[in-house]
């Protein structure tokens, strides 16, 4: 057989006709090369300003910048995170020392044991490092990783869609969304790990573009040649996947739920791997890819996430004093364990009390909720509120409030529900890459958290969920508007309905943007924004 093509079926999903030529890589080199990029930085140049404009507001500790703020000062500082001075957040915010100065007085002399990874508050050091110890300071590395994130989706989503207006709007979608703003301007984890998770998402396509276009050139070549294709190659060098495995290294170096999503995302790209095989008629695809594409795979990005996650706790492995880090050295192991580094299985103990955290936290929490109603909105977090009296910071009503409430855009996530069933249909159905790529995002992101329904979770955990939900839009508004070879009734149709979504969205978002980003406010008009009891 000739290969024509080495992409499947649902090659024109979202409104665009399959790679001509056969080769998704060369179609995305050669068409758009410049609006690929122009696209996806405007939007996230608009993502910067609603992000980074005021960051510093509220001039206040808020939430759990208490300990992120603090951890990662001292692990700037130390090397590793400390227990902090009853007074701390008075001190930091009076000014009356320099905390960055070791001796400040913000720290006990104790090491702290703390339950996520270093790598996320290494990020926030770094703004720390940059502005100083004060709120935008803090915040930096997560509003920056919020532009980053909205970039990245906006590139990956044309590269998926093989639509540049399609990812524009998915990168639209995240930059305008309510729960990825007040993650971005909050010093939490979970904007940092949404940057990660999306990074190697976005690595994963560019292989899979590179990898059947390599396999599609040489099965052309052997067939010309009149040789048989028999197993194929072994396709050993795959930068992307390798660059992919260190960011999901990064992703659970900041939150151990990262883990979930190395295992799916590695299954994701061994079934693209049959895929390809099968598309261009090579024998036994799966047990073919299984052998030779799996342990490559494997090692490849579990092997290089190992190792980044590793090389994270550098400034615990090199302290002396950190927490558990010398539990080895006064407990001399027996058989096989004897011959491991005092280090490691130092680390090791450390990690068991972390994992015993994790799976035994069920403290009430007046703003917990369970996975399930994430979706929906069911119950945001409240990150600050103030109430103000008039003249005070600005208030110039009879009553003002101050909040940044983690609410996502009710137009993207409600039309989000309806997306993912639209993409769950397409992948069962037709079979379409495209929405399993999608599902296998939300599966690695949401999925996780619905199988410990008794531990305390918070909803501002959905900030990674957000770029596959608004992938899932984009892709769901493709297939309402149509390929092009449709009825222009139908087109015309469709583009109408997809553009009155997007401006009722983007509508919303800035009617509940101050709510995002602590502006103050009437209070009537805060209150007109509680549109269900649950949001207060």
């Amino acid at each position: 057989m000739t290969p024509t093509t080495v992409e499947s079926p649902g090659a024109a999903a979202a409104g665009q006709p399959a790679s001509p030529g056969g080769s998704a890589a060369a179609w995305f080199t050669r068409h758009h090369r410049l609006l690929g990029w122009v696209g996806p930085l405007l939007v996230g140049a608009l993502a910067a300003v609603l992000r980074l404009v005021e960051l510093g507001r509220p001039a206040r500790i808020m939430f759990d910048e208490t300990y992120y703020a603090k951890d990662a000062l001292a692990q700037l500082l130390f090397g590793y995170a400390r227990t902090f001075a009853e007074d701390a957040d008075e001190l930091i915010m009076s000014g009356e020392v320099d905390p960055l100065d070791p001796e400040s007085g913000l720290f006990e002399d104790t090491a702290s044991f703390v339950v996520h990874p270093p790598a996320g508050k290494f990020f926030i050091g770094l703004g720390i490092h940059a502005l100083g110890m004060e709120p935008t300071g803090w915040r930096l590395a997560s509003a920056l990783a919020g532009v980053i994130t909205v970039i990245l989706v906006a590139r990956a989503g044309s590269r998926l869609f093989r639509s540049t207006l399609l990812g524009c709007a998915a990168g639209l979608f995240v930059a305008v969304d309510g729960l990825s703003i007040a993650t971005s301007r909050t010093a939490l984890l979970d904007g940092i790990l949404a940057m990660f998770v999306v990074a190697a998402f976005a690595c994963l396509l560019v292989d899979r573009d590179h990898s059947r276009t390599a396999l599609a050139t040489w099965a052309r070549t052997r067939t010309y040649a009149g040789h048989p294709l028999g197993d194929g190659p072994l396709l050993g060098w795959r930068p992307w996947r390798l660059a992919a495995g260190v960011m999901l290294g990064l992703a659970c170096a900041t939150k151990w739920s990262g883990i979930y999503v190395v295992a799916v995302f590695g299954l994701m790209t061994v079934l693209w791997g049959i895929s390809a095989r099968r598309a261009v008629g090579i024998t036994s695809p799966s047990l073919n890819s299984l052998l030779r594409d799996g342990p490559v795979a494997f090692v490849t990005i579990v092997g290089s996430a190992v190792v980044t996650y590793v090389v994270s706790w550098w400034g615990w492995i090199t302290s002396s004093n950190a927490w558990a880090r010398d539990w080895a050295a006064t407990r001399p192991a027996d058989g096989l364990a004897g011959l491991l580094p005092d280090w490691v299985r130092s680390l090791w103990h450390y990690h068991d009390r972390i994992w015993n955290f994790h799976t035994t936290l069920t403290n009430e929490h007046t703003y917990e909720s369970s996975a399930w109603t994430w979706l929906y909105l069911g119950r945001p977090v409240l990150f600050e509120y103030q109430s103000l009296d008039r003249d005070e910071q600005g208030c110039a009503a009879d009553g003002c409030s101050q909040t940044v409430l983690a609410l996502g855009n009710p137009a993207l996530w409600w039309g989000g529900c309806l997306a993912l069933v639209v993409c769950l249909a397409y992948w069962l159905l037709r079979r379409d890459w495209r929405a399993g790529a999608i599902l296998a995002g939300m599966v690695a992101t949401w999925a996780p958290w619905l199988l410990y329904p008794e531990r305390t979770t918070f909803s501002f955990y959905a900030a990674v969920m957000a770029p596959f939900i608004a992938l899932a839009v984009a892709y769901a508004l493709g297939r309402l508007i149509g390929t092009p070879d449709a009825p222009v009734g139908r087109r015309a149709a469709g583009i109408a309905v997809a553009g009155m979504y997007v401006v009722v969205l983007v509508v919303l978002a800035a009617r509940f943007y101050p709510i995002y980003v602590g502006e103050v406010i009437p209070y009537d008009q805060w209150r007109n924004l509680m549109w269900f009891d649950s949001w207060i």
